[in-house]
């Protein structure tokens, strides 16, 4: 396997510094070329000084000077804002975009990758549920690689290796189920950030944690199996799986099932995706059997977790609904994680946003992203941000 030039996109959050240690840890496979944040300038300038990328972007145009000083002399350059993403993302200076950048603001810079022919290690599912149409067309006809980074959506991948996507027959999606696993309504009621931040078996980011929590991260990934599969939403279950040893199967028309396990452990995914579609030898923690003792699974409780319900029906009203659904999250959790909102009234949030922004059955680009900000508006209206 030949050297690999990477550009991380979203490089300060979770799967950006599992990525780093992936690619820390085999030198001689991949380069870092390309880094990319939002806000945190301390982190992105250590990355840079530590990896010696061509180029960082930091995201908040406010802080480019402080960037640009911290790393004068370095050689590396430093662009800023929304626009530099995109541009970034059009050079030619890398072979992998990893699109880790959180939410809906990862699209615009995936995009340009695929026009531009990279392959792409899709870890930003927002992508594919606010306009999954258009990134798959655009993908096909760049001949694109779009290997997913979400240990659901890689496990599938990596049972579909050498298979006919004809023959599935489901797609088994597992969750942990969460912090709040068996929890009912009177006592999530209570819930504060500190509680739904604490996952008892994956490390991540502020947002997909409360995602996870919600279970709103499950319904936001069928949408996306829904786009990287091409199956339909009766083609695609949920199943709550509390070790997360499974990270997902296929079950294919003759009956037979292939499932992908493992430890809970986000740089396996991310090595894939880095090398595909050859493998290499990792030191990360291997699974013993005899810890857990037992594989377990169970239905969702889609009647306390109704998030997991609305991105069902979005995935079923399809349009430009699950761009509502996700933008009126977005806010909602980021309201949450502010204590504007309760754990529950985020559901109420979204649930009003998908009844009150306009549907349209066959939207543009465009439409996306006008869709995006009238829900992101109106959401963000009901909690006074």
């Amino acid at each position: 396997m030949s050297k690999r030039r990477i550009a991380i996109f979203g490089s300060t959050g979770s799967i950006g510094r599992q990525t780093l240690e992936v690619i820390e840890a085999n030198p001689s496979l991949f380069s870092v070329e390309i880094l990319t944040a939002q806000n945190n300038v301390e982190l992105l300038v250590n990355q840079a000084l530590r990896y010696g990328p061509k180029i960082v972007v930091i995201g908040n145009e406010e802080k480019y000077q402080e960037v640009l000083q911290a790393l004068s002399g370095t050689g590396i350059s430093v662009a800023s804002g929304e626009q530099a993403l995109e541009d970034t993302a059009g050079l030619d200076i890398y072979d992998t975009m990893i699109a880790a950048i959180v939410g809906f603001a990862g699209l615009r810079p995936t995009l340009k990758a695929i026009e531009n022919g990279k392959t792409i290690g899709l870890a930003n599912k927002e992508t594919l549920v606010v306009a999954g149409d258009i990134v798959m067309k655009k993908a096909k006809e760049h001949h694109v690689h779009l290997v997913p980074v979400d240990s659901e959506h890689s496990a599938i991948f990596q049972c579909m290796q050498g298979e006919d996507y004809k023959k599935i027959d489901r797609i088994i999606l597992t969750a942990s189920g969460g912090p709040f696993l068996g929890r009912k309504p009177n006592f999530l009621v209570n819930v504060k950030r500190e509680h739904a931040l604490q996952h008892p078996n994956w490390s991540m980011g502020a947002k997909i944690s409360v995602d996870s929590a919600t279970l709103m991260n499950k319904g936001l990934e069928m949408i996306e199996a829904k786009w990287l599969f091409d199956v339909t939403l009766q083609q695609i279950k949920v199943v709550i799986h509390p070790q997360s040893i499974i990270h997902s199967m296929v079950e294919f028309e003759d009956g037979s099932m292939k499932a992908q396990m493992g430890m809970p452990d986000m740089r396996v995914p991310i090595q894939y995706a880095l090398t595909y579609p050859a493998r290499t030898r990792s030191n990360f923690p291997r699974y013993n059997f005899k810890d857990p003792a037992q594989l377990t699974f169970d239905e969702p409780d889609i009647k306390t977790f109704r998030n997991l319900f609305l991105a069902q029906k979005a995935l079923e009203t399809g349009g430009n609904m699950p761009c509502i659904l996700n933008a009126a999250n977005e806010i909602a959790v980021y309201a949450f994680l502010k204590n504007r909102i309760g754990f529950l009234e985020m559901t109420e949030l979204i649930e009003q946003a998908m009844e009150k922004i306009p549907f349209i059955q066959n939207p543009t680009l465009n439409d996306y992203f006008e869709s995006d900000a009238e829900a992101r508006t109106f959401a963000a209206s009901l909690v006074e941000i």
